[in-house]
């Protein structure tokens, strides 16, 4: 029988974490406090931002959400990293829905940037760079979604046991299918599950592309052309993730998958047929409320770095 996985439930350990470190931030008086900007008329959008705002007042976070007019976006991102007041950022996208909506990614400053977006989190992250000092006490930013997905990898029990000395990685040896190469979700998802041991298929409208693990430790992944199919790569998979935001996409079948298998939709559209659950081992049907949860998780994490020493 397939376990269905509530993002609700799992992020509600990570809340309970958060709380904890939220209390030590008060005793020193130094709250946190975020500012959302949503500058679009995008359903999807304004459900993220409220959902951001619920959950920062249900931790007790100052949170303020400043609609703007598109246009008026860049000034509103100038404005908030010029206050010091101001801990993290986070935009709503699209916007414009072109690269013109990478460019406002980058305005946020990096120690604002708590989803993660920014070209130097993605370098560090595609390079495999998991602390930004030497003496490794700061730890990298990763993006939120993707976050939030590998650590529902996790809560399904799909993760390796290390040996307990901290050698072995958490993916070593799956195989993995990611209907999805957006720069936002779908490639730093790939490249972060590779860097944990996965063998990763990369699907996209311009073909699929293979993760392999890196050759080395602390290297960074490989990237490999391939002529995989659909069929191939979702036969051999342990983990399939899918985020493709069209009605066409042809929904995951029961019958594609490995039985025992694990099941992601990150999408706002369904990407699995309603038979999945006849073969899946589990499935996750979204995964909303944990990308909330690791966006304040990154907050705090920035706030840790900035006093760290």
């Amino acid at each position: 029988m397939t376990v269905v996985i509530d993002p609700g439930e799992v992020a509600e350990r990570f809340r309970e974490e958060i709380r904890a470190q939220l209390a030590q931030l008060a005793a020193t008086k130094t709250p946190l406090r975020l500012v959302g900007i949503l500058a679009g008329d995008h359903g999807p959008s304004g459900t993220y931002a409220l959902y951001a705002q619920r959950a920062c007042t249900d931790l007790g976070i100052e949170f303020e959400l400043r609609r703007q007019p598109r246009l008026a976006a860049e000034a509103a991102i100038r404005r908030a990293n010029a206050d010091d007041s101001v801990h993290g950022i986070m935009i709503y996208y699209p916007i414009f829905g072109t690269e013109h909506d990478a460019y406002l990614r980058d305005l946020v400053e990096p120690e604002k940037d708590i989803e993660g977006l920014h070209s130097t989190w993605a370098r560090a992250l595609y390079e495999n760079r998991r602390f930004v000092d030497a003496a490794k006490t700061k730890k990298a930013i990763l993006p939120c979604t993707p976050l939030a997905i590998l650590k529902l990898v996790e809560a399904a029990g799909f993760f390796r046991a290390g040996d307990g000395a901290g050698h072995g990685q958490a993916l070593e040896g799956r195989t993995v299918s990611i209907f999805n190469r957006s720069e936002v979700v779908g490639r730093p998802l790939a490249s972060m599950m590779a860097h944990d041991g996965a063998r990763v298929y990369s699907f996209d409208v311009d073909g699929p592309l293979l993760f392999e693990p890196p050759s080395e430790p602390d290297a960074a992944h490989r990237l490999c052309e391939t002529n995989v199919t659909r069929a191939r790569a979702l036969a051999e998979s342990e983990i399939v993730i899918t985020g493709v935001p069209s009605k066409q996409f042809e929904k995951v079948r029961a019958n594609e998958l490995r039985p025992g298998s694990l099941c992601i939709n990150f999408s706002t559209f369904k990407n699995f047929a309603d038979d999945v659950e006849s073969s899946a081992a589990c499935f996750v049907p979204r995964v909303g409320p944990m990308t909330v949860v690791m966006v304040i998780r990154n907050a705090l994490r920035l706030r840790e770095n900035l006093h760290h020493g």
